[in-house]
């Protein structure tokens, strides 16, 4: 199990459209990966769980991992999240 804190940098967050797209490429690792933010915890392969902490720009998240993929799970979400619009 890894985990890795991580900065909100799209302006928008991670709502609607973004969100959609994290989700999409979280479903393709065989890891059970999860976000935190503020003590909430959500399984980052549902849309709802992501779109129900409300990541907004800024926010300090915790990125989970633990599973066969897990650092390459990290890795390529980690920059997801980190990525600039």
């Amino acid at each position: 199990m890894i985990h890795k804190k991580v900065t909100v940098r799209m302006k928008s967050g991670l709502r609607a459209r973004p969100a959609a797209l994290f989700v999409q490429e979280a479903s393709l690792f065989q890891s059970h990966i999860t976000l935190e933010k503020g003590g909430k915890v959500a399984n980052v392969k549902s849309i709802m769980g992501v779109m129900g902490i409300a990541p907004a720009f800024g926010d300090q998240l915790v990125l989970e991992a633990d599973g066969p993929d897990e650092n390459e799970a990290i890795a390529v979400l980690a920059a997801m999240i980190e990525k600039t619009d």
